[in-house]
Order: C-alpha cells, then structure tokens, then sequence
C-alpha cells in the first residue's frame, strides 16, 4: 500500500481540515508532518466548529490512528489545551493518537524570541503568527534543539536550564525577561504529555505499509509559503510541499501515490507579502465577508483577491498533484463576472512562469460568467452550467482533475465527481 498526500496550493486557509474530516473514513492513519501550531485546521460538523492547532484532523473518527510526526514542531502548551477542548466533547485522544519522540519543541522562550525578531523589523514585518515557529526550526537545524524523547531522559532538565539561559542571554538584549510562569506552565504541560503515547512513528508508519494500511499525510499552511519555493522571504519555516512528507515521516518517495492539492476558488493570503490578485476594494471586501476571512490561528483579517492560476499551476507541478478540489465555491455566488488571472507581466514580459519574485508583477484575467447558486439540484448536488464552466477553465489550464467541489463549512456540503459527472 502507498501513501496519499493532502497539501495546500496557495498561501494556506484553503480547508485542509474539513477535506481530512470527509476523506479520515477512508484511511487507517492520518499523519501531519510539518508546521505547528500556527496551523489552524477548521472542521464543521453537527452545528460545532472545531478549530485544530497541531493534532491531526482525523482524531474526531475513532478508528483512525492519527500520527504526529517528527517533521512538527510540537508547543505542549497548546497541545494540552487541544487535547483539554476534545475531553468537553467527550473524545479521548489517548485511544487514537501517537506522537513522534523525534518533535521538537517549541519552548517558551522560542515564542518571546519570535516576537523579538518580528518587532526588529519594523516596516519589513512578514507576519509572523508569534507561536515560536521559527525559532523553533531554526534551534532544530543549529542543532540546538530539544526534542519531544528528551524529556524522558534523565538529563532533560540539565538540557531545557541550558538552553532556556541561552535564550534569556539573546533576549536581555531585547530588554524582554522571561517569566517564571510560563517556565511553570511549559513543565506542567510536558508532564501532561507524558501520559500519551510517544515513540518511533517512523517505525509504525513503515510497518503499517507493509501490512497493507491506507495513510493520508496531512499538510499545513500552503504550497507557496513553503520555505523553499515560496515567496520568501514571506513563507513558514518548513517545507510545506511533499518533499516535507518524506523528511518529516520517514516515508521513502517510492510509496507516495495520490496528491490531492486543495484550492480556495479564489484567493486569500494572512499576514505580510506579495499578492498579485489582491483586490483593495469593495469587491475584496465582498470574499472577506461572504468567506468569513478570518484566520483560525490568529484571527487576522485574511487579504483577498481573484484566483490565481499561474501560482496554482506552479503549485502543481512542484507537488505533482493528481487531484484537485475546489474549497469554498459558494463564496463567489452573487458575482455577475469572476475574473481569474492566467499570466504574469514582468518588465513588459508576459509569461504563464512564476518569477523569482512575486513583487512587481501585473496579472492578465480571463473574464468569466458568475453564479447565483452552486448547486442546481440539492438532491443529486448537481452543480450549476456556470460552476461546471469555470471547473473546465481552471481543469484545462492545469491540465489535472477536479474531483472534489466544497459549498460550504460543513462535510456533507461537498460534491465529489464520479465517472466524469458531477450529477
């Protein structure tokens, strides 16, 4: 059996987590590989909104194993207060959830420091969502890092002294102290930890290959806040493309098989950065307000702007997607035209490539027919002549199939496309 990946295509928020949700019956194991808690998975069912940080979308379905993997950056804070929410709905993750002893961590002082930074460069901010996250991948590759294992050995508090006063030694320079309360909290919350299951989920990973298990590796943030390939220095810190499937579960590339790339129908970007469909006007305002654009994580006002397929098709080939599915579809009803951008012009050059960087550049649309409904018939959830239409552009340009369409939060309002129909 092989491994199938679930990956954002834009700048993140696409709806990762409601697609997990409808897609967790299918699989044995749901795994996250990178990112931390500046991910915010939205997931709607039964008139509750769940909003998951660092835990796998798949833990409401309690037949499904959900892995965190060692590519996370793990806070215990924010862990327990994840784990803390599911006990008022009665779940208790300790039946379904493993965690990598390969995390690291995010400690307290990697928080402080991650506001340090971000205030140091004043006008050059690049939002940053202050959850440690930088600093956190940034002590892992200095080889300064505590990782989750650590803190059953008999000299994890000889380790966390030592790095907390190298913190502190960074930080006195920022006039910043670090409270002894949140050293107090930090320790509690690993104690809480500790009652989980921890361990080589490299190991269980590889071993439920073999006995023919079904695993979907769930991404955070998108494609194009990747550290590598997106538009830095305006990005996450990991590697948010499925080169991070492999790094951050120990999953050779031979047993990858789907891709499924997930897609708002047009876009939203949170925090810092360059936004080549943004629309600053009342027509941005009109998505920011149907879509409900707020982020899960922070509660930022989300940027938002026309779909982009030059991004999008780029985001496509680097991942290698196999299916595409389109999030979020009811927010453009009430649109007489759409606009949907389908090149770039750079220093009087027009091209379908996305340039080195994203900061000057002048998209080209093609106007299209907009919609006042989505779904044309409720009981066969047959979409409408003008969202098939659009479907068939964006399919074209792309050259990969949409096989999934969302109308909204909840998982029964999802169509999937079945022997090349939407009826």
């Amino acid at each position: 059996m092989k491994v199938d990946i679930l990956l954002g295509l834009q700048w993140g928020d696409e709806g990762k987590g409601k697609v997990v949700d409808y897609l967790a019956p299918k699989y044995d194991i749901i795994a996250r590989f990178q990112g931390g808690p500046n991910a915010g998975h939205t997931l709607e069912f039964d008139g509750i909104k769940h909003v998951l940080h660092q835990i796998p979308s798949g833990i409401f379905h309690g037949n499904c194993l959900n892995i965190i993997g060692n590519g996370v950056v793990l806070d215990p804070v924010v862990f327990r207060k994840e784990i803390e929410a599911l006990y008022k709905l009665s779940i208790d993750p300790k039946k379904n959830l493993l965690i990598s002893n390969r995390c690291h961590l995010i400690l307290p002082t990697h928080k402080l420091l991650d506001k340090a930074y971000e205030e140091e460069k004043g006008e050059k901010k690049i939002g940053s969502t202050l959850k440690g996250i930088g600093p956190a991948y940034g002590s892992k590759i200095a080889r300064a890092g505590l990782r989750l294992g650590d803190i059953l050995s008999n000299d994890f508090e000889k380790k966390f002294s030592e790095t907390i006063e190298e913190h502190k030694a960074i930080l006195e320079a920022y006039e910043i102290e670090v409270d002894d309360h949140l050293l107090l909290e930090f320790k509690d919350s690993l104690e809480f930890i500790k009652d989980f299951e921890i361990g080589s989920t490299e190991y269980v990973l590889n071993n439920n290959l073999k006995k023919g298990k079904r695993i979907l590796a769930e991404g955070a943030q998108g494609s194009l806040l990747d550290v590598d390939f997106g538009s830095y220095p305006f990005v996450t810190s990991s590697n948010t493309t499925v080169s991070g499937v492999c790094s951050g579960l120990g999953i050779p590339p031979r047993r990858v098989d789907k891709v499924y790339g997930i897609f708002k129908a047009y876009c939203t970007r949170v925090g810092s950065g360059p936004f080549p469909t943004e629309l600053l006007n009342d027509v941005g305002e009109k998505l920011q307000k149907q879509g409900n654009e707020f982020g899960a994580t922070t509660g930022r006002p989300r940027r938002c702007g026309w779909l982009d397929l030059v991004s999008l098709n780029y985001s496509c080939m680097i991942n290698g997607v196999t299916d595409l599915f389109m999030m979020k579809t009811d927010v453009l009803e009430g649109f007489d035209e759409i606009n949907v951008a389908n090149s770039y012009t750079t220093n009087d050059e027009k091209s379908e490539e996305l340039p080195f960087s994203l900061e000057h550049v002048t998209p080209s649309y093609k106007n299209m027919k907009g919609w006042s409904e989505t779904i044309a018939d409720m009981q066969t959830k047959k979409l409408t002549v003008e969202v098939l239409d659009y479907i068939a552009f964006i399919e074209h340009y792309l050259e990969t199939p949409i096989n999934l369409v969302s109308y909204g939060p909840d998982r029964k309002e999802t169509v999937f496309k079945k022997d090349d129909s939407w009826s």
